[in-house]
């Protein structure tokens, strides 16, 4: 299948090397454009701009940091919606505000063009390892059409319906989900060093009993061996996707405190200097609270 693909940093990267490698034709952009040239030795053009991606292609993929980056390749002047042909199809990857999924929609139906919302979970070496979990959300036909491309770079691919802007809902609700999993982790291990128990120890007992999900293992983990850097997900990134749940819960009007709470954490490692660590390091604003080094 010949497909564009806008966005390559480590996760689209990592998504685009599995679908050359699965035998499919890519035409690649990157703002950056020594990203993108590393792909041509890998068989893949390289394109100059994301309206070149996404002209003749089958399926366009977008994987990009935010709304401000997926809206300046979408709808700019030399964006993708301008060149994308009609019956094709945008597959949206990115975790994006449920706004700017739904202005999505309506551009592309406008276009007579079609939209997938196929947000995914996973880190990086996920990614690489073609173990994603893919949320999809957007017309059935398409779906289908796109599920061979989705089994090459995901472990599993969940459906969710017609409703393209759902699964965003989801990625972001998911997302808030893991940052409280890590703000509850970051509390409990604070409170076993401070009383003289080894981090390690705790960690085994934990993932081994009551909390034996990937989460708590992955992120547990990092936390035990504080191995912040380098960053799999950025913090700033995190602070991004805490914003963008916390606009949607207000407006559909959902009172979500720790969301709140779980902000002002991602502030707090900001404001020493964490914007270069992973995610997880707001646990580092607990273990400090708490007199830890």
């Amino acid at each position: 299948m010949k497909i564009g693909f806008v966005g390559l940093g480590s996760m689209g990267s990592a998504i685009a090397r599995n679908l050359i490698q699965a035998g499919h034709e890519l035409i690649v952009y990157n703002r950056t454009r020594n990203r993108a040239e590393a792909f041509r030795a890998l068989g893949a053009q390289v394109a100059e701009t994301p309206a070149e991606a996404a002209a003749g292609v089958e399926v366009v993929f977008t994987m990009l940091a935010d709304d401000a980056a997926t809206e300046d390749v979408v709808f700019s002047e030399r964006g993708l919606l301008s060149s994308l042909p009609a019956g094709k199809v945008h597959v949206c990857c990115s975790t994006i505000s449920v706004a700017l999924s739904r202005r999505l929609a309506a551009a592309h139906r406008d276009k007579r063009q079609d939209y997938i919302a196929a947000p995914v979970f996973g880190r990086p070496e996920a990614a690489a390892a073609a173990k994603l979990f893919i949320v999809a959300a957007g017309p059935q036909r398409q779906i289908e059409l796109c599920r061979p491309l989705f089994d090459v770079v995901g472990q599993k691919t969940f459906v969710i319906g017609e409703d393209a802007p759902a699964a965003h809902v989801i990625k972001l609700t998911g997302n808030f989900l893991i940052s409280t999993v890590i703000e509850a982790l970051a509390e409990g291990f604070a409170l076993v060093r401070k009383s003289g128990v080894d981090a390690n120890q705790f960690l085994e007992v934990l993932t081994n009993s009551l909390f034996s999900a990937p989460v708590y293992k992955t992120y547990g983990a990092l936390l035990a061996s504080e191995k912040f850097e380098p960053a799999g997900f950025k913090l700033p990134l995190g602070l991004k996707d805490n914003r963008l749940v916390i606009a949607a819960a207000e407006q559909a009007a959902v009172p979500m405190p720790m969301a709140s709470l779980v902000h002002d954490r991602f502030l707090a490692a900001i404001a020493q200097g964490l914007s270069e660590s992973d995610w997880s390091a707001i646990a580092k604003i607990s273990f400090w609270n708490a007199g830890l080094q």
